[in-house]
């Protein structure tokens, strides 16, 4: 008996310890996809407290960081609710500083946000170089090697990136392959045997060891600092753009041992790994093998009103777009404006907020508000496609947000209020008969406002939302 006692004993608490397991392993999944994918019946929002904030996307990875810079990374959530998942990051450096060459093994949609910039990009074997400022766009593909210079006299650069990591290593993160390294970070040509490295490049193994284990201020070197291994970076930077170019070619060949120890440079590593630059014709059409860039600040807008403006970038606008699959907005609103509350039909939208304040609501499919939040600078949000939602610009100051839509399409949004709503559209019998009011008062309801997109925001005419309070981390 005593043994029967003890087993079942045993057996109980091996039940217990498995459901403890169970539960550990189920909030862990849900940590490591940075926030909730609600079940339809959950939908509400009322009861769970987790639908506060699923919608603000709030947890960065910091993804690297030295003293002339850092990137992060925030992911997307909501798998299920998602055709095609984005992530938003954000790169910063400092004045006069270098990203070094590097591919990813996610294709990336840039945004200068402030600052001028620098982008080199190999493009079949040819390098390729554009100068960046405030407002432009750039495409830098997947596998594609690409370095990134701060040229801003004394102004730090700011960059939002749509990264799409469908085709990475690992679902949902992001990896980086620096071309240049040493001790930090490390080349990826430091993983080959160092015979297979002296073969490849026809040099000594002292030689090899004092080019793979130079650099170690980090992916971002600042180009002021007196570092031994900034020496190469900044002689190569400081030159004019043909004879930059120039220099390539002479790289390619190897110097003589008298000038081994000052010429070479991650710059032979790189043109070595990519074959034989032929500089005649790079001097003629290097710029062909640049992709051009694209201003959002001098595109005049789609939409404008005395409430504010808004515009939009697809393929159509913006070629490189439709190997992305990327779609690229900008909204601005006068302080007591709303951009209409309104549905899109073919896209997830993911927003950073530039500046000024306000509030984002987003609406569940049932019916009932999903979450009010309040916007600030930096604040990023998603919204699924379907959902609908509406943003409002605080009453003392001004609402701009920048963002990506997962579609390269064009992007149409059906508004639900203002004169050019589908309920505008649908206006008759029918719909009245689906409201439950006569024709009458539905016409008057939906005349009751002329203006269209951008519409004043009343705040006083409003009550107090019920439901979900106010987000604000």
């Amino acid at each position: 008996m005593g043994k029967i006692v003890m087993v079942s004993f045993l057996v109980l608490v091996l039940v217990m310890c498995f459901g403890v397991m169970a539960m550990a392993m189920n909030f862990d999944h849900h940590d490591e996809d940075w926030g909730m994918d609600p079940k339809e019946e959950d939908w509400g929002g009322q009861q769970r407290g987790g639908h506060r904030h699923w919608f603000l996307l709030q947890r960065s990875r910091l993804l690297l960081r030295t003293e002339a810079g850092e990137m992060r990374v925030i992911r997307s959530v909501g798998q299920r609710m998602v055709h095609k998942h984005i992530n938003v990051g954000f790169l910063s450096m400092e004045p006069n500083s270098l990203f070094i060459p590097q591919y990813l093994d996610s294709s990336v949609v840039l945004f200068v946000q402030t600052g001028r910039a620098n982008v080199g990009l190999v493009h079949r074997h040819e390098l390729g170089e554009r100068q960046l400022r405030a407002g432009d766009l750039y495409r830098i593909p997947s596998g594609s090697t690409f370095y990134l210079q701060n040229v801003g006299e004394g102004q730090r650069l700011e960059l939002i990136l749509s990264i799409d990591t469908s085709e990475g290593l690992r679902m949902g993160t992001l990896e980086n392959f620096f071309i240049g390294g040493g001790n930090y970070p490390k080349s990826v040509l430091a993983g080959f045997d160092s015979e297979v490295l002296t073969s490849a490049f026809n040099v000594s193994s002292s030689e090899l060891r004092h080019v793979l284990t130079r650099q170690q201020q980090g992916p971002i070197v600042s180009l002021n600092n007196s570092h031994s291994s900034s020496d190469l970076w900044r002689k190569f930077v400081s030159m004019e753009e043909q004879d930059r170019l120039q220099e390539l070619r002479k790289l390619v060949d190897l110097p003589n041992e008298q000038e081994q120890s000052q010429t070479w440079s991650w710059r032979k590593l790189l043109n070595s790994m990519f074959g034989t630059i032929e500089n005649e014709k790079r001097k003629q059409n290097h710029h062909e093998h640049a992709q051009k860039a694209y201003n959002l600040y001098n595109r005049k807008p789609d939409f404008k009103n005395n409430y504010g403006s808004s515009l939009s970038v697809d393929e159509s606008d913006y070629s490189p777009l439709q190997n992305s699959g990327i779609g690229v907005y900008l909204v601005n609103l006068q302080a007591g404006s709303m951009l209409a509350p309104h549905v899109n039909p073919t896209a997830t939208e993911y927003g950073v907020v530039l500046r000024g304040s306000g509030h984002l609501q987003i609406v569940f499919p049932n019916g009932t508000l999903a979450m009010k939040a309040k916007l600030k600078p930096g604040r990023v949000f998603w919204v699924p496609r379907y959902f609908p939602f509406v943003q409002v610009a605080s009453n003392n100051e001004q609402l701009q947000i920048f963002g990506f839509t997962t579609s390269s399409q064009p992007n149409r949004p059906q508004f639900l209020a203002g004169s050019s709503s589908v309920l505008e559209a649908l206006r008759g019998p029918e719909l009245a008969a689906a409201f439950g009011v006569s024709e009458g008062r539905l016409n008057r309801f939906v005349n009751a406002q002329r203006e269209a997109v951008i519409l004043p925001y009343n705040a006083e005419r409003n009550t107090k939302a019920e439901g979900i309070p106010m987000a604000d981390w």
